[in-house]
């Protein structure tokens, strides 16, 4: 089939068949995290099969390597359980149109990419009428909410894990499951590239560098943004030759952090600068981060960190009752031991924030870091985007 073919074929074909495409996978990606993963396995799926369609939510990276997407990624990026109400109607609204055109459609395939909470009613009900299924990202059931493993094993015919404690939970559950690694691993080098991302951002070797990640979403810079640049303020009163450079997701979040840092001051040494994270984090001395995907980037990058969240207080209320993991870190959860300072909800003020992040600004600590996170570096450092694939096409019997 021509390549110029779009999705229009796909939604406009009539009757309970398949697409008219040799192979079509549907997928679902809920935030950039997810974007990064399910374009890595696009790419590697396309090296089999050049013609392969892909087709429902996905972000820019999907979306450059062909991928359809029927709604704004965006709409899916919410966070804690307050935010998801907020946004319900929404929310419902689409799933259901994604589930009625998947079931009338039938792809090959469904892939959700992470967003268990959206994706997984969807997955249920596709699988309940012979679709096949891959979850690629594992929730949480591990940390909390354990009960939900009895519906992913009806859910997912293969549950992809980025990370070898994740593989272990899902055996002892008889769901199947591969670990495939992650990314990230193969893609940031081993070495420091701390030289070079200074050089590209301008910034001299001697100068002491702080970055702050408060999130990719609205919601996470709204709780975060002001407590990072408020801690970030506590600390120059005490070093005055730091300086800070904030990565922004996108320009939505670079124009929210900036309104942030008009109502604070003008005269902080903080610079935004729109996407670029992991050059950011790379050239840094340390980094404050919101708990997420970022701080298993920070960790592969061998920086020392401090890892905070905030969110609605009734939504912490809800979760902190329900999670019984010791650790809320990607760096601790595979180390399994607390190897970076974590300061969530009421114990993230800037004070706290602005002690522990220059508490951990020593060549002592960077060092014992740097030997851990090599360890784990090597763990995940597997080829993952060719794994994945491998993993979907030999369930759809097309490797």
């Amino acid at each position: 089939m021509d390549k110029t073919t779009t999705h229009q074929n796909f939604i406009r074909q009539s009757g309970n068949t398949p697409s008219p495409y040799p192979l079509t996978i549907a997928m679902v990606a809920g935030e950039m995290s997810g974007d990064i993963l399910a374009a890595g396995l696009i790419r590697e799926i396309k090296k089999h099969y050049p013609y392969a369609h892909f087709v429902g939510i996905g972000g820019d990276k999907m979306i450059a390597e062909g991928f359809h997407s029927l709604f704004p990624m965006e709409r899916l990026s919410v966070m804690g359980i307050v935010d998801v109400l907020k946004r319900l109607p929404e929310l419902l609204v689409i799933r259901h149109k994604l589930r009625a055109l998947f079931l009338k459609y039938r792809p090959t395939v469904f892939i959700g990419i992470d967003a268990p909470d959206f994706n997984l009613n969807l997955e249920h009900a596709l699988r309940a009428q012979g679709v096949k299924v891959v979850h690629y990202v594992s929730p949480s059931v591990w940390a909390w909410r354990q009960g939900r493993v009895k519906k992913i094993a009806q859910s997912v015919d293969l549950m992809l894990t980025l990370f070898p404690f994740e593989l272990r939970f899902y055996e002892q559950h008889n769901v199947p499951a591969r670990f495939v690694g992650h990314p990230l691993a193969d893609q940031i080098p081993l070495a420091s590239a701390k030289k070079s991302a200074r050089e590209a951002l301008g910034y001299p070797e001697q100068q002491r560098l702080v970055a702050l990640l408060p999130g990719s979403r609205s919601g996470e810079v709204s709780y975060l943004g002001p407590v990072f640049i408020a801690a970030a303020k506590w600390c120059l009163e005490r070093q005055p030759d730091l300086q800070f450079i904030i990565p922004a997701a996108n320009a939505a979040r670079k124009k929210q952090l900036l309104l942030l840092l008009d109502k604070e001051t003008q005269q902080l040494p903080v610079r935004i600068v729109e996407g670029d994270a992991q050059r950011v984090m790379a050239a840094s001395d340390a980094v404050l981060l919101a708990s997420g995907t970022a701080t298993l980037e920070a960790m592969l990058l061998k920086k020392p960190m401090v890892v905070a969240y905030r969110w609605h207080p009734l939504t912490h209320a809800i979760i902190s009752r329900m999670v019984h993991a010791k650790h809320v870190s990607l760096p601790n959860l595979l180390a399994e031991q607390a190897l970076v300072p974590e300061l969530i909800q009421d114990q993230a003020t800037a004070e706290r924030l602005g002690a522990t992040l220059l508490s951990v600004m020593t060549k002592e600590n960077e060092q014992i870091l740097v030997e851990k996170f090599t360890e784990i570096h090597h763990l995940l450092n597997r080829n993952s985007d060719q794994l994945a694939a491998q993993a979907v096409l030999k369930l759809i019997g097309r490797l």
